[in-house]
């Protein structure tokens, strides 16, 4: 066991830590020139093109140090660095001793890098800082230095200097991961405890769980039991992660790899749960476990109703793909049939929607993003809301709780006008502003949830010229003045634009919302009336105007009364024709609502 070493990269994304994975992978020998490709461990064409790392990886690496000619066993286990997947990230901590701590020579420490940061350190492991990109024109290695020296409380001689890009630095890097990064500790001889700290599917093979083992020995054929979910599998297969899975007999205390055991459901290995064995049970599972609860609901509909079951089936394999997916069948009057889906974040909707558009030639409309209302009824009932056409009406509800976080937002210091006034406007309550150095500072607010899923990231980034970093933790539910706002087209709601706002705000939303639908909803034959409401009180109201026919053109001169007959005549037919004609709403309708908040 002493000589293994199990680690993991922090960065905030775009920081180059996949690329830097690259340069490890390169130099242990763990893949041939012919395998290699750029940020080899992203393998999602979406993971590539955006930069970002979706789903967290895990490999292992033979590396012989120079200095003592000994063989190391090197287990990367890699993070995704968004905030919408944070839990992966404390799971994945949870299965290394050390963590490199990597930092962009020319941006300087950014929010996520941060709070992965914390959280690194609340697990107890050793810290390795790296300033990656020296190589760039733009890099300023003393201001990045004395960040990382600020944070975490280091020497300059002891971050390292690196370029994922060029190789620079790699070899001081590999032996300080056999320096700094203490062995794991562990019996092989007590009862069998592994962490699972990913799993993926395969058609053919079903789940397969990525473990890190904390006590005990796995055999390849032994019972094993899923602590969380109760259930036993046998371990069909046992082996070590490389770029090619590799098989083994036995996996022992300390050691990185997976497990496959025909798990036919994504459901049965959540990441964060305890595999033990079935002859000789550990006593309580590893602490830290919890179920990752979606936090962002929105409404997902195939543009033509007969492509319900390909959407049905496209959620699916999704799902097994990624177990933080849910989703339940719904029904629109003016969508038809969908789904309601949650999701960890905007992040997390948006590589949905994406991915069903790519992978599965989906097209979808998306209804208005929403996150989890707790209301409290007249008669003392609690109801759990993440539909606006499931909130009560106003005169049964008594209170409303809120989801609220707690926002860290690090940007340069000429910009903190903007992003305060724009936490403001979001009805942000200020905590406080920590300068980091002459630049950068970091301010921290507490904001509801309902205003930041909108898009409150996209505002953020053109406010700070792309300079800001964002990281939130959800701190609980609040109180706060919540109606449902609903939009009528001649009297008749129309659901799928029905949207949860605060009190303040509804009226100013609703006169936006009118005069938008105005633009877009084709003129008819008779007058349209679009109106907001709370329930039975119109706040703001918008006609679209009749089509005409110009009945008066045959008169020329003649009595008044004649003119007159005419035209009640007309008015006559438009009020017949308004009785029995029904609005249809073209789907750009859907999509303005989206991007309201733009204009």
């Amino acid at each position: 066991m002493k000589h293994i070493r199990n680690f993991c990269i922090i960065a905030h994304i775009d920081h180059g830590k996949s690329t830097l994975a690259d340069r490890l992978l390169e130099r242990t020998g763990a893949i041939t020139e012919r395998e290699m490709q750029s940020q080899i461990l992203d393998d999602m064409d979406l993971e590539r093109e955006r930069g970002i790392t979706i789903k967290s990886h895990a490999i292992k690496m033979d590396y012989v140090s120079p200095a003592d000619k000994q063989k190391y066993v090197f287990n990367l286990i890699d993070t995704p660095g968004h905030v919408d997947f944070a839990y992966e990230v404390s799971r994945a901590l949870k299965a290394c001793e050390g963590a490199l701590l990597i930092v962009d020579a020319a941006q300087g420490i950014e929010a996520q890098t941060i709070s992965n940061l914390y959280q690194a350190i609340e697990q107890d492991l050793e810290i390795i800082p790296v300033l990656n990109k020296i190589d760039l024109p733009g890099a300023d290695i003393e201001v990045a230095a004395q960040q990382v020296m600020d944070l975490i409380g280091c020497e300059f001689d002891e971050i390292l200097q690196v370029s994922g890009k060029t190789g620079i630095g790699v070899d001081e890097l590999l032996e300080a991961i056999v320096q700094r990064v203490p062995p794991p500790k562990g019996d092989p001889e007590k009862p069998l405890k592994a962490l699972i700290f990913d799993s993926v599917f395969n058609t053919y093979r079903g789940s397969i769980v990525y473990v890190r083992i904390m006590d005990g020995t796995l055999r390849k054929g032994d019972s094993i039991k899923f602590m969380a979910v109760d259930e036993e599998y046998d371990a069909d297969e046992i082996g070590y992660l490389r770029i090619k899975d590799e098989p083994c007999d036995v996996l022992k205390a300390g050691e990185v790899g997976y497990v496959i055991g025909s798990v036919k459901s994504l459901e049965h290995t959540k990441v964060g749960d305890t595999v033990t064995t079935v002859k000789n049970p550990a006593k309580e599972p590893i602490a830290g476990y919890k179920e990752v609860k979606p936090m962002v609901f929105s409404g997902i509909y195939p543009t033509d109703s007969e492509d319900f079951e390909s959407l049905r089936s496209a959620l699916e394999k999704l799902q097994l793909n990624d177990a933080s997916l849910q989703f339940v069948p719904e029904t629109s009057a003016a969508l038809g049939f969908g789904f309601r889906a949650g999701f960890l974040g905007m992040l997390h909707m948006e590589i949905i929607q994406e991915r069903l558009e790519r992978e599965f030639d989906m097209n979808i409309i998306t209804t208005v993003p929403n996150v989890e209302f707790e209301i409290i009824n007249r008669d003392g009932k609690k109801v759990t809301v993440d539909n606006p056409s499931e909130m009560p009406d106003a005169g049964n509800v008594e209170k409303v709780f809120e989801p609220y976080i707690k926002a860290q937002i690090i940007t340069p210091s000429e910009y903190i006008g903007a992003i305060m006034k724009l936490c403001q406007e979001r009805r942000g309550v200020y905590v406080n502003t920590t300068y980091l150095d002459g630049t950068r500072v970091d301010i921290t607010y507490e904001l509801p949830l309902a205003e930041v899923v909108f898009d409150f990231y996209d505002k953020l980034k053109s406010f700070s010229r792309g300079y800001a970093s964002l990281d939130y933790e959800f701190i609980g539910q609040r109180e706060g003045t919540m109606v449902r706002l609903d939009i009528l087209l001649n009297g008749e709601p129309v659901d799928a634009l029905s949207s949860i706002v605060h009190r303040e705000k509804a009226y100013e939303w609703g006169k936006k919302l009118c005069a938008k639908l105005r633009e877009l909803i084709p003129r008819q034959m008779y007058e349209v009336a679009v109106q907001a409401a709370i329930g039975n009180k119109v706040i703001a109201r918008d006609t679209v105007r009749a089509l005409r026919k110009d009945v008066l053109a045959k008169c020329y001169g003649g009595d008044v009364s004649r003119k007159r007959k005419l035209l009640e005549k007309q008015k006559e037919g438009k009020k017949r024709m308004k009785q029995v004609g029904s609005v249809e709403i073209p789907q750009e309708a859907f999509l303005a609502v989206l991007s309201m908040n733009n204009d």
